[in-house]
């Protein structure tokens, strides 16, 4: 193996030479890719990454900086960041900070220089597995232990890791960015108590948006209490980890199922559809990237869509009375549920995009109708 200032190895035993980027350490994880062209920053403060290593498929990675205003949390969340090559320059008229400075700001570890597109295939092929990621110094032999060693995904409730600590309304300050959808309202119609299994800032900015006031609420968050907010809806946010360990949001969402319309994003949709009755499983090396086609299968359109998960909903085991709104066009998978009885509805892609398109922006429409109506729209 060539000399090297830093090293990625995975459990399978194979090892991905390159040069240190960002922080100096070890981060360990799962090994996932992420297939946009844009929106690196969005990655790696998405909370949805959280315990991941994210490799970038785009080659180039960070020609136009960094901005206070991309950021989709308070943090970087990602475990690992790899790229192909990084950019010597950032140009952009909103960026204030080069990638490799902002990588070091927000203590992640980054490696360039590697073949991201064998990594990427043999991640395909043989599935993302726990991976281990050094910038100095690194021994290759230990780091594989190291690998092996590390938490599987399997089975872990990360969302008490990245949700907020207490309730808290949100409201978008002057430096936010503005969201390609309906006219700002001058006063908010509708209460949303969103609860923050790993939410992003712009569902927030899109609720907002569509004349929402949002109560933003911890992942453990009982059902009484969430009622005695008095919201108009629900909103169940996306977040990282195993759907299927989150007994006390399950068993939440079981209660409130009824009560007020409620919406689930990507993790939440998981959630909702376990609370239904239905059954979650691992996708091989799941969807994460701002390029997958959606079908609606109420209407026959496509969108093209954001994604982010590396779990997904069991169709066959749905419970009689659920419809199953979305597909994935690229391998089948349930992207999208509705128990119109019970008003609601999950998509598992991310309509607020960010990175990604704007196909989807009219699901917001749809749950407001939802909480003004109380019927769900076929369109």
């Amino acid at each position: 193996m060539q000399n090297t200032d830093a090293l990625l190895a995975m459990e399978d035993g194979s090892l991905w030479p390159g040069t240190a980027l960002g922080a100096i350490g070890i981060r360990t994880g799962e090994i996932v890719f992420h297939t946009g062209m844009t929106g690196y920053q969005e990655v790696l403060t998405d909370p949805s990454y959280h315990g991941q290593i994210v490799v970038m498929t785009q080659p180039h990675i960070g020609n136009y900086g960094t901005n206070p205003e991309d950021d989709e949390s308070d943090r970087a969340w990602v475990a690992g960041f790899v790229m192909r090559a990084i950019s010597p320059i950032a140009s952009n008229w909103k960026s204030t900070q080069a990638l490799p400075d902002y990588l070091s700001d927000h203590e992640v570890v980054g490696i360039t220089d590697v073949d991201t597109r064998a990594l990427v295939r043999h991640i395909r092929d043989y599935g993302a597995m726990r991976a281990a990621l050094c910038s100095s110094n690194p021994d290759p032999e230990s780091l594989i232990a190291t690998a092996r060693a590390t938490r599987d995904m399997n089975g872990l409730d990360l969302a008490r890791e990245v949700t907020c600590d207490k309730p808290y309304s949100w409201t978008p300050d002057d430096s936010a960015r503005s969201v390609n959808t309906s006219p700002q309202l001058s006063m908010p119609l509708r209460h949303v108590v969103a609860y923050d299994f790993g939410i992003k800032r712009n569902i927030l900015r899109m609720l907002h948006s569509h004349g929402c006031r949002v109560t933003v609420v911890p992942a453990q968050t009982s059902a009484s209490n969430v009622l005695d907010l008095q919201p108009d809806g629900i909103l169940l946010s996306n977040g990282p980890g195993d759907p299927a360990a989150m007994c006390y949001a399950i068993d939440n969402v079981k209660e409130l199922l009824g009560q007020k319309p409620m919406f689930g994003i990507c993790l939440g949709h998981q959630i909702l559809a376990l609370a239904l009755g239905a059954r979650t499983y691992k996708l091989k090396f799941g969807h994460r990237g701002s390029n997958h086609p959606v079908k609606h299968k109420l209407t026959d359109g496509v969108e093209i869509s954001s994604h982010n998960h590396g779990f997904a909903v069991e169709a066959n085991s749905l419970p009689e009375g659920t419809e199953i709104s979305h597909i994935n066009l690229n391998d089948g998978c349930v992207e999208g549920l509705r128990m119109s009885p019970l008003n609601a509805f999950g998509v598992q892609y991310h309509p607020e995009a960010s990175p990604g398109p704007h196909d989807s922006d009219a699901l917001f429409d749809e749950f407001v109708a939802l909480m003004e109506t109380g019927a769900i729209s076929r369109e």
